[in-house]
């Protein structure tokens, strides 16, 4: 998905990466790396894992290492020996996908809207939270930095939210989009709205909306969340995969 998206152009003009193919002896393509600040990659062949590890090496500081569970672990067990050890390791991340046929009635539709720019400081709040309880830093460390990107990515159109009564009940954004699938990422309802159907409702409702331009809905969830794959699963989500997630200091 996020390969795609950079393949179709998605990653930006004048951003730091490289894109790293490798091909059997016939010359076929049997693997893709992108290499960012994190590396994303897909392989068909242990031979194209041997060779992005080789290719790592060259790129020191990666934060990240994600892709299919079976490549990237495969990866790790290459590069172990020499490269920094992960402080996080997510061993699987079941993959989810979603059609319109798909999509399950689940009750009333709610007020869900794309965020605007007076929203900006509410989402950066319970953004960083879920950032602090997922990934153990605070992004408001660098609070600018961190609420000028939401804020682009609000002006983007990316950013939806459920808000009542000034209190934010849900929100999501969408992440990297291609021809064939949009992924959802960010997806939260904060601790004290939890327990009244919220989350499913929300999710149904961005989803419906969302369907009015895409043609299926895709995302990955951390496998112990078993309320968050709940939730997915009631509103018609699909498993078709799963990925694993390495992350360094």
């Amino acid at each position: 998905m996020f390969l795609q998206w950079v393949l179709e152009g998605g990653h930006g003009p004048g951003a730091p990466d490289e894109l790293v193919l490798s091909r059997d002896f016939r010359g076929r393509v049997n693997g893709l790396a992108y290499y960012g600040t994190q590396l994303v990659l897909a392989a068909d062949e242990e031979s194209a894992v041997d060779a992005f590890a080789v290719e790592t090496r060259k790129h020191r500081g990666l934060r990240s290492f994600v892709g299919p569970k079976p490549v990237v672990d495969g990866l790790w067990e290459r590069v172990r020996g020499w490269h920094p050890q992960p402080v996080i390791v997510r061993e699987v991340q079941p993959v989810y996908a979603l059609t319109p046929q798909a999509l399950r009635e689940v009750g009333p539709d709610v007020g869900v809207r794309r965020a605007v720019d007076a929203d900006v400081p509410l989402v950066v709040e319970h953004s960083a939270q879920m950032i602090l309880g997922e990934l153990g830093y605070d992004p408001r460390t660098n609070r600018a930095a961190y609420a000028a990107g939401v804020r682009r990515a609000v002006a983007s159109g990316v950013w939806w939210v459920w808000i009542a009564d000034g209190a934010l009940r849900f929100q999501l954004n969408v992440g990297p989009r291609t021809e064939a699938t949009a992924q959802l990422q960010g997806v939260w309802t904060p601790p004290e709205q939890r327990g009244n159907a919220y989350a499913t409702l929300a999710l149904a409702g961005i989803a419906r909306r969302l369907f009015a331009t895409e043609s299926t809905l895709s995302l990955y969830v951390n496998g112990f969340n078993e309320p968050a794959i709940a939730l997915y699963e009631r509103v018609g989500f699909t498993r078709v995969g799963a990925f694993a997630t390495y992350l360094f200091p």
